[in-house]
């Protein structure tokens, strides 16, 4: 049991060191590292626990740790993954908060913050490209897909429209039921 609590606190404090961008950003290195390297969970039960870390406040890298390990080693898993992945900020944090406004004024620290936003926009692109491969798999969960893009771009330009993703999140799922149970009736 203390091995795999060692693992669990390594393993996440390795995703949040090498995470810009917050819990979008570290959804490849999550996916590699829980799903590929571990074996953890599946990647449908991380874009699950993903989807629920959203919908549930607090950080969303922070509670799919919390959820990944609770999974493998009850509440004390959760507790040490949830310490493990927000452990190197807070070493990092720390660190740079002594200096940070001493030098952000400086030309190569600006340009290295718009490198970084950069990469991290990629990150986040390259997750939303295998969350789709992953969640559209047939004709209903394309229209889910295409309703809830085309709301949330609307919701973003109107003025004094501010729509939390919560709510996206729980018609998508009331979509899913829905065509879940239609399916299961036609046939």
């Amino acid at each position: 049991m203390m091995k795999l609590l060692l693992q669990l606190f390594i393993t996440f404090a390795k995703v949040g060191v090498m995470t810009f961008g917050g819990g979008y950003a570290m959804l490849p290195i999550l996916q590699r590292e829980v799903v590929e390297n571990r074996g953890w969970c599946s990647e449908e039960d991380l874009t699950d626990y993903f989807a629920i870390g959203q919908c549930t406040p607090g950080i969303i890298a922070v509670n799919t740790a919390t959820f990944v390990g609770q999974k493998q080693a009850g509440t004390v898993g959760g507790i040490v993954a949830t310490l493990g992945i927000v452990f190197p900020s807070l070493v990092i944090i720390t660190a740079l908060a002594s200096i940070i406004e001493k030098i952000s004024h400086l030309a190569v620290v600006q340009n290295a913050f718009a490198g970084i936003n950069v990469c991290v926009g990629i990150l986040i692109l390259n997750s939303v490209v295998k969350l789709f491969k992953k969640a559209v798999v047939g004709k209903g969960t394309l229209v889910i897909f295409l309703v809830v893009t085309i709301g949330a771009l609307t919701a973003n330009t109107l003025p004094n429209v501010n729509l939390s993703p919560v709510v996206f999140v729980l018609i998508s799922a009331l979509a899913g039921i829905l065509l879940k149970n239609w399916g299961a009736k036609k046939a």
